[in-house]
């Protein structure tokens, strides 16, 4: 067993590149804690935002990023998952016991990892923030996504008719999962009509800016908007929480007037959803387990490439979930 630990550092506003890695000795479980080290974390876009500065509530630099991870407890030998936000790429991690949830039997440590942070959220936007019923039809914006992907398979698991959007070479892949793909490009409200005149029961939005305006509209009556980021809005400058605060505040908007649609903006941390966490977290993992979903994972890079898989993410040309692996 390696008597060091291994980290990636974001030290400020860098390229992936200035990602620094360091060694340091392990960390020491407190009360309550065990030390797990880590097979999988993973790349999100919470990081690339993170190392903008642009992340609304990321803590001051120097800190390890890393949302979630997948790890073995080094007392026991468990296999368990957990949400971090931060601090999980590294190789050995100490972490509060009460937070762990034990990966099922038989499931790899990497395909776990790519239903972590993105198996949560998908699961509350789907179940708890849009409650989203066999035979409704959704709308997914960027259905190949780390997020996206994880939704749309859980989606169709549930006999939920998915529309989403990614760009044409992704097309054929998410329509092998009975996914109807529209181009990002397009005039996506026109398209949408187009399959679904009198709109769509859900929209999944993580975009923002003008995206969420358009989701707006494109629901039926008794629909849900359920928007979790503002993708088009990541190199603007000015306050990091501005492009969130006007989500919600539309969302409020729309929320009071009587038209009987709902709009949420989802955060993971909120507390009515993070209550929720490791119920939600062992109900993906079982349906991982059991074959109801797979796990699509775009590329494993060493820890210590994290630059280059950050790099990678930042293209926006992959489909899943892009992994470390110390």
């Amino acid at each position: 067993m390696s008597n060091e630990c291994v980290e990636v550092v974001l030290p400020g506003v860098v390229e992936p590149e200035g990602l620094q890695v360091n060694r340091k000795e392990l960390p020491v479980p407190g009360p309550g804690q065990v030390r797990v080290r880590v097979e999988a974390t993973g790349v999100s876009f919470a990081e690339q935002q993170m190392r903008r500065g642009r992340y609304y509530d990321q803590p001051p630099f120097p800190f390890v990023p890393g949302y979630d991870l997948v790890g073995v407890v080094e007392t026991t030998g468990r296999r368990v998952a957990a949400l971090t936000k931060v601090g999980a790429w590294a190789s050995h991690v100490v972490l509060d016991e009460a937070d762990l949830v034990d990966v099922p039997e038989g499931v790899d440590p990497i395909e776990a990892e790519t239903v972590v942070v993105n198996g949560i959220t998908a699961w509350q936007m789907l179940h708890r923030a849009a409650k989203a019923k066999q035979g409704q039809t959704i709308l997914v914006h960027g259905a190949n996504g780390g997020v996206g992907s994880v939704l749309t398979r859980l989606a169709k698991a549930e006999g939920i008719h998915v529309i989403g959007t990614a760009s044409p070479r992704h097309h054929e892949a998410i329509r092998k999962l009975g996914v109807t793909p529209i181009d990002y490009r397009d005039d996506v409200p026109r398209k949408v009509r187009e399959l679904a005149p009198e709109g769509v029961d859900a929209v999944f939005d993580h975009i923002g800016g003008r995206s969420v305006v358009d989701s707006w509209r494109l629901l039926r009556k008794g629909g849900a908007l359920v928007a979790y980021g503002s993708a088009a809005t990541k190199e603007d400058t000015g306050a990091k929480a501005l492009p969130v605060l006007k989500i919600v505040a539309r969302t409020l908007l729309w929320n009071a007037l009587p038209n009987g649609r709902t709009a949420t903006f989802y955060n993971i941390w909120a507390k009515k959803f993070k209550a929720k966490h490791n119920e939600d977290l062992k109900a993906v993992l079982a349906r991982l387990a059991s074959g109801h979903i797979d796990a699509t994972v775009a590329e494993v890079f060493p820890l210590e490439q994290a630059a280059a898989a950050l790099r990678l993410a930042e293209e926006r040309t992959t489909a899943g979930k892009i992994v470390l692996k110390p």
